[in-house]
């Protein structure tokens, strides 16, 4: 995976430039829970993007076990914008070398016909970080892993993959424990294996979170870190037999070790 790629991960979520949407005239595709805007788009892709947003925003909260978060209608719709090409993607003051970004707290999506994954990476994984945000609010502390982890579950490929790198981070003695993992600052010098363990971790923990200790107690989980709670009292009010982080890292290693 190319870094820049990776990097496109971090930056979702955490870039806050200007609407420069509001400047510009746009034709405007209306679905139950977002609002499309576009210009030279093609109309099938236009399509194909309502479609697929619609069935992730189901989707997204039923992986998560959200049975209950704000609704996404009349005004309060989430808004995605197509540009034409990469180059007025770019001219928008978006990063160059990235295919899609969201505002999250705004519930702003953008991107462009050919960005490449945007079915199958970009939308779900965006989608991802704007539910989780909103479920468990702006204001609470939360760990980059975590925020880029919920948001990598929700690509199949990520959500599968990720368990093999994380075996063999542990047999080559490179693995990341919870603690540590929580304190990395990714930022343009760190090394891409540094950055591809980050990622990979993130998207099995929190896997593992889900699937094996139950998605209900996660949903537990978001609500009391939603009501201010330190990491470690989190994990210990959702899940009793877990004092803190450390624990829960050790039962994942437990998990992932042949």
């Amino acid at each position: 995976m190319k870094k820049a790629t990776l990097f496109l991960l971090f930056f979702i979520g955490l870039v806050s430039v200007g609407l420069a949407e509001e400047q510009q005239k746009w034709k405007e595709s209306r679905s139950s829970h977002f609002l499309i805007y576009y210009n030279q788009a093609p109309e099938d892709f236009v399509k194909n993007v309502e479609l697929l947003a619609e069935e992730e925003y189901e989707t997204i909260a039923q992986n998560l076990g959200f049975t209950r978060y704000e609704g996404w209608t009349w005004d309060q719709r989430a808004k995605i914008y197509i540009y034409d090409d990469q180059e007025h993607y770019i001219g928008a003051r978006n990063i160059s070398w990235s295919h899609g970004m969201a505002l999250v707290k705004e519930k702003v999506i953008r991107t462009f016909p050919t960005a490449a994954g945007f079915f199958d990476s970009i939308l779900p994984h965006e989608l991802g970080h704007i539910i989780f945000r909103e479920f468990v609010g702006y204001k609470s502390k939360i760990p980059l892993w975590l925020d880029e982890g919920v948001a990598m579950y929700q690509e199949k490929a990520k959500r599968w993959g990720a368990n093999k790198l994380v075996t063999k981070a542990l047999a080559e003695g490179k693995f990341i424990p919870l603690k540590q993992l929580s304190q990395i600052m990714l930022n343009d010098n760190s090394d891409q294996a540094t950055v591809e363990l980050f990622y990979a971790e993130a998207a099995s923990i929190v896997y593992f979170m889900i699937t094996e200790l139950g998605d209900y107690r996660f949903v537990n989980f978001c609500r009391q870190l939603k009501e201010g709670c330190r990491m470690d009292d989190a994990i210990h009010r959702a899940y009793a037999r877990f004092e803190n982080m450390n624990d829960l890292n050790d039962v994942w290693v437990k998990y992932l070790s042949p």
